[in-house]
């Protein structure tokens, strides 16, 4: 029986191989490897390291595919382990989510009429990010023979592998080394000249002691190897682990050989099940701080889960110069490249989980803010414009073309419109502020990019004489099913909340700290001269709204748009395509993601139920989520207007978005802003949190009938808060002081005490 803390696979289908390396992956924010099936060559395989990217002839930066250390084979006599070309007796592979270890059983019958079982169990340390480990009991079921063991380091490992118009390789291989035992391959990046180093090495670890009797090292082009060879016998079992460690010339100025080789040693002689111990430890106490526990509802539970795992795998705090990309470490798709997937829909777990992770995200944005300079200066404006896309430094890293199934050039505008990252990323800033005080970060990073961004915005803005106010044209929104509009309503109220939010803070600074807002004016260039002119351009930066004023619409012109019904959906309960007439899809008002709607819940204070309600039922009709983003922020909204039954049903399609591929692509890597937005619906959704106008958190909570319990914590300004929503009361427990509001009702909640409270 599946527990729910476990992904469990039962039947093997080589076709979905793709599919489960992303699911499978096993990551800890320093490095994923796709969890690529044993004993198979159909798939894709990927070793990514949080910051190694290059470019060399590709057609962008991208996150560099690194040499795949995970490479075993096992021959009994001449015949080769093969699970494609085996009968399959018994196949299980089982993600332990609570542990951070990947369990998988086979039992073949190889072509020769040879039945074998393997038992394999491999994990990505959390402990220590540098080390990586599997173990492997093999068991020959019906035979005895020699048993050869093959430990390979590939360095042949290309980008787009199955791309052949796309296929490029990244690196050079450096030195392939005999460790004695062990193997190491060292390479270094074409560009950017990058070192990477795997080195790895088998040993028997048998009750009985060694079972190896040869050892053989050999360098084949690229490739480092070394083969074991042993005898077996029928019906016993033995155990074999891989041990690997990796290095790069980012982690230390230290020979990354030696790093390796010392790190290599010292984990054998600590042993495998030490550092596994350690590892689990590790995951169960982040656990204590990021589970959701939903009683009554098995799906929802696990699927849940999964998200927060994942999510929590793809960072760290130790490295402050990388991000999470929209793949996460789980693939290529995107090209590992960084967008405001991290900032609007992953930080906020970060935050109120685990803020030192939060802060390293958005130190990633201030280590990469002259790289944001240069692109506003390239594109003729101002202050800082972070990239739609961004890599390593910074720079704009969209690809300006793509190419549609007939090979025909199609070209990609986010890089060159989408602009409202820029107001995403300091909103971001506020966020993390409001809920940490961390006032070191905010006075000598976050003040800093919201003035910067708050400079580019101003020149930005165009003035329209006629109708005497600023707009801000050409862009495209979250939306991207429309190109070139004009006064997107999410890019021209965020981007006036990034100025108000500015000047706000400039007022702080004049009465807390003048010596720091002189140093950052003359640091960015500003005075209050255009302190002054920021004021008077923000009364008068157009949003568009319908006559009534509830109804807001999408970008100026949207209403006049074809308005086309959605009428059918698939098998995953996603809208299927409707007949359009004829016309584009830009000439429609279907629409990819919600803007409106997801506006509304970055401010909510500052729009009425009503009008939140009215927006929510209009957009709702016409979305097609074709972004895994978009049904989390319905799940969301439509609690707040009391569209439960929907709300639950965005939840589950958010939270299933990898494990039922309901995008369809999930074989790219992970859908990360999805799994952020998982836990943004659980705590943000059903669990009822926000924070007010005065700082407050609120908790308004709505549960399905057959959820007996949701309970989540979050981390308040340095204080753990509880909260547990039962059918019949609500209990908040903080471990310092606190104030919380309740269903409207202000409670200020003492030290270690329980405060009960009756559902609504």
């Amino acid at each position: 029986m599946q527990s729910l803390w476990e992904i469990k696979l039962e039947k093997y289908d080589n076709s979905q191989n793709r599919k489960y390396e992303t699911i499978y992956t096993l990551a800890n924010g320093y490095r994923g490897f796709r969890g690529v099936q044993d004993f198979s060559k159909k798939g894709e395989c990927g070793n990514f390291i949080a910051g190694v990217f290059d470019k060399n002839d590709a057609q962008v930066t991208e996150i560099v595919n690194c040499q795949n250390p995970l490479v075993l084979n096992i021959y009994f006599d001449n015949e080769q382990l093969d699970i494609d070309n085996s009968e399959v007796l018994e196949f299980e592979r089982n993600l332990n989510m609570k542990e951070g270890i990947l369990y998988s059983k086979y039992l073949l019958k190889l072509q020769s009429r040879r039945i074998v079982k393997v038992e394999v169990e491999k994990f990505v340390s959390r402990n220590n990010v540098h080390r990586w480990a599997a173990k492997y009991k093999i068991t020959p079921v019906n035979f005895s023979s020699k048993m050869f063991i093959e430990n390979i380091i590939d360095g042949t490992v290309t980008n787009s592998s199955l791309d052949p118009f796309l296929k490029t390789k990244h690196f050079d291989v450096e030195d392939v080394l005999d460790l004695k035992p062990g193997i190491a391959l060292k390479s270094i990046t074409i560009d950017k000249k990058i070192r990477v180093i795997e080195a790895t090495t088998l040993f028997s670890e048998n009750p009985s002691g060694n079972i190896f009797i040869r050892r053989k090292f050999g360098r084949f082009g690229e490739v480092a190897r070394e083969v074991y060879e042993s005898f077996v016998k029928e019906g016993k079992e033995y155990i074999v682990v891989k041990y690997g460690v990796t290095y790069t010339s980012r982690d230390t100025k230290e020979s990354i050989i030696s790093k390796a080789k010392d790190e290599l040693f010292n984990f054998i002689r600590e042993g495998y099940e030490s550092e596994k111990d350690k590892h689990i430890e590790y995951w169960n106490n982040l656990w204590d701080k990021i589970d959701i526990e939903i009683k009554g509802d098995d799906a929802a539970q696990r699927g849940l889960r999964f998200n927060l795992f994942q999510l929590s795998s793809s960072a760290y705090d130790g490295d402050d110069k990388v991000s999470i990309a929209a793949k996460a470490l789980h693939g290529e798709g995107y090209k590992g490249h960084v967008f405001w997937d991290t900032e609007i829909f992953m930080l906020p777990f970060f935050i109120y989980t685990n803020p030192k992770v939060a802060r390293a995200l958005l130190m990633y944005r201030y280590n990469t803010l002259d790289g944001a300079r240069k692109n506003a200066e390239l594109n003729g404006y101002k202050g800082a414009q972070f990239p739609w896309e961004s890599a390593d430094d910074g720079i704009e890293v969209t690809p300006k073309w793509g190419f549609d199934y007939d090979g025909n050039p199609v070209r990609i505008w986010t890089g060159d419109e989408e602009f409202h990252i820029n107001a995403d990323i300091a909103f971001a800033i506020w966020e993390y502020y409001r809920a940490t005080m961390d006032k070191d970060f905010l006075d000598n990073y976050g003040i800093e990019i919201i003035l910067d961004t708050a400079k580019f915005w101003n020149s930005r803005l165009e003035y329209n004489k006629e109708k005497n106010r600023y707009e801000i044209n050409k862009v495209i929104g979250p939306d991207e099913f429309h190109e070139h509009v004009n006064n997107n309503v999410y890019t021209n109220y965020l981007a006036r909340w990034n100025m108000i939010k500015a000047l706000q803070l400039v007022e702080m600074l004049k009465i807390e700290n003048p010596v720091l807002l002189n140093k950052l004016c003359n640091k960015l260039g500003l005075s209050n001269a255009d302190f002054e002119e920021w004021e008077k351009k923000i009364e008068l930066i157009y949003i568009p709204m319908a006559k009534d004023g509830k109804l807001i619409e999408q970008f100026e012109g949207y209403f006049n748009l074809l308005d086309i019904p959605i009428t059918e959906y698939d098998e995953n309960g996603m809208p299927k395509w409707p007949d359009l007439k004829g016309y584009k899809l830009h000439d429609t008002q279907l629409i990819k993601q919600p803007d409106v709607v997801m506006l509304m819940l970055l401010l909510g204070d500052e729009f009425d139920l009503e009008s939140k309600k009215i927006n929510y039922e209009y957009y709702e009709k016409r979305t097609m989520h074709k972004s895994s983003l978009s049904p989390s922020m319905y799940s969301i909204m439509g609690l707040v207007v009391g569209d439960t039954h929907n709300s639950y049903k965005y939840f589950m399609k958010t939270i299933y978005t990898d494990l039922e591929d309901n995008q369809g692509n999930a074989a790219l890597g992970l859908h990360a802003a999805s799994t952020g937005g998982s836990w943004q619906s659980a705590v943000f959704g059903f669990g009822g949190l926000s924070i007010d106008h005065d700082e407050i958190p609120n908790i308004n909570p709505w549960t399905p009938e057959n959820w007996e319990e949701l309970s989540y914590k979050i981390n308040w300004r340095g204080s753990i808060i509880k909260v547990t929503v039962k059918q019949d009361k609500v209990e908040i427990f903080s471990d310092m002081d606190n104030e919380v509001k309740v269903y409207g009702n202000k409670y200020s909640i003492k030290q270690n005490q329980l405060l009960e409270v009756s559902r609504i």
